[in-house]
């Protein structure tokens, strides 16, 4: 249907969230965001590269809450219980946007391209979308997304189905696929104890 929103994405009507609410099952349960990284945890990383780009940030976190409060930015936790992925991550940071926008990003991608935000709110206005999301040129990148607050009811139906897929809740919608085919290394991401070594020793900036 074509995004029907008065105020068109920019970064002053963004909220950024950094998806941190997952088990980390591939990193042995540690809790990814704060696993150091060439001497900082990960999530110091990933709020360096987003919050020069939004205009406010938060964290979707349902562990060690009181650690990821010390960065200084409100901690959003998952409404529904159980880890169920990173939708129910989405529709609590809707839930709790002062903006009709959210962009989110993952707590293990530590080389955030620095024009993330300008990029994907520029593809959706140009393809007249609902939804943008990122493409490394090879694949879809379904965590790096910009979210308008009023499909919130959308998302909400979704997750009340049993749905936990994001794909199949974009392709319910219209969307923007954003190219990143120039900044792939934007998309490394750490998800176990061999990502984080071989990140760790350098072989990606």
């Amino acid at each position: 249907m074509g995004n029907q929103l008065d105020q068109p994405p920019r970064r002053e009507v963004v909220t950024g969230v950094i998806l941190a609410g997952g088990q980390a099952r591939r990193m042995g349960g540690r809790d990814k965001g704060l696993v150091s990284f060439r001497g900082r945890p990960l999530v110091d990383w990933v709020i360096a590269g987003l919050r020069p780009q939004v205009a406010v940030l938060a964290i979707n976190a349902n562990r060690n809450q009181q650690a990821y409060a010390a960065f200084g930015y409100p901690v959003i936790p998952d409404q529904i219980e159980g880890f169920q992925g990173p939708l129910a991550g989405f529709a609590s940071a809707m839930a709790a946007a002062d903006t009709p926008w959210i962009v989110t990003v993952p707590c293990d991608g530590p080389f955030l391209a620095p024009d993330l935000v300008e990029r994907l709110c520029a593809a959706l206005v140009r393809a007249g979308a609902e939804i943008a999301v990122a493409t490394d040129g090879q694949r879809m990148q379904p965590v790096y997304a910009l979210l308008p607050v009023a499909l919130a009811p959308s998302l909400h139906a979704c997750l009340a189905a049993g749905e936990r897929k994001v794909d199949l809740w974009y392709a319910r919608h219209q969307v923007a696929l954003t190219d990143f085919s120039d900044r792939p290394e934007g998309f490394a991401n750490i998800n176990s104890e061999a990502d984080l070594a071989l990140l760790g020793e350098g072989v990606l900036p």
